[in-house]
């Protein structure tokens, strides 16, 4: 890889309701598939901040991060994702963007092969950064 070339690199937020379900967002773009909150990081953002803006922009509320979990490498997108832990300071309600058209919370068995790896790792997390290939 030389200097000059570039990817992807995104941050995302895995929370969880009281049951230990797991936050995800329904995309009015693209495929309209569910997701987990977060999103691409702008130029000169840390990935922290990243996650922190996304979060605001996307529920309408404040997280605060845990813990980093895993960083994972996409080939379709030539992008690397980085997946926080992470709970609301509030208990205010979801404003979601016009980028997303439902919320819901869903077990882990019902998510997708690569979110149940990734979204697995977050919820097992044992102190040591995991990292896959997809």
């Amino acid at each position: 890889m030389g200097f000059d070339d570039t990817y992807k690199l995104s941050a995302h937020a895995v929370i969880t309701n009281d049951a230990g379900e797991v936050l995800q967002l329904r995309a009015t773009y693209a495929d309209k598939t569910w997701g987990l909150p977060g999103g691409a990081l702008d130029l000169g953002e840390t990935v922290h901040e990243a996650l922190h803006r996304e979060c605001r922009e996307e529920l309408g509320r404040d997280i605060a991060i845990d813990y980093l979990s895993g960083v994972y490498y996409h080939r379709v997108y030539n992008s690397h994702v980085f997946i926080f832990r992470a709970h609301f300071l509030d208990e205010s309600e979801i404003r979601l963007s016009s980028e997303h058209s439902a919320f819901d919370y869903f077990s882990l068995d019902s998510l997708s092969p690569v979110q149940r790896v990734r979204v697995g790792h977050c919820l097992e997390f044992d102190g040591e950064v995991q990292s896959a290939k997809f």
